[in-house]
């Protein structure tokens, strides 16, 4: 699954586990009625299997409704504590948790502003 997304493209990531048997009309159900949200508002909306090694996620591309889908062989994808409700990602967390990485770790770089850090063009 590749972006570009629209800039504003939220990620809403669901913590329950959800019947992976669902397909685009049953996540577009979920997302409406659960997550609160409008499936086609262009916003993705990733769910997981109750074993944590598959994931779907659900996307508006314009003209219709696109559906991703992945299974890890050997790992689990790194999922918050199950609970009820939704949690948002970044594009760069999404990406990660695709890759079955741990995205909770990442974190943005710090700016230096020391000014003897930046190097001086003579």
């Amino acid at each position: 699954m590749r972006g570009p997304f629209a800039p504003g493209t939220k990620v809403y990531l669901w913590c329950a586990p959800t019947d992976m048997r669902k397909g685009f009309d049953g996540l577009s159900a979920l997302a409406a009625e659960v997550v609160k949200l409008n499936p086609f508002s262009g916003h993705l909306f990733v769910f997981r299997s109750r074993r944590g090694d598959y994931l779907k996620v659900l996307h508006w591309y314009g003209s219709g409704i696109c559906l991703f889908a992945k299974r890890l062989e050997r790992d689990k994808f790194v999922w918050p504590p199950i609970v009820e409700g939704s949690l948002n990602l970044t594009a760069a967390q999404l990406a990660l948790l695709i890759e079955g990485m741990d995205w909770r770790r990442t974190h943005a770089p710090r700016v230096v502003h020391d000014e003897a850090a930046v190097p001086v063009m003579l």
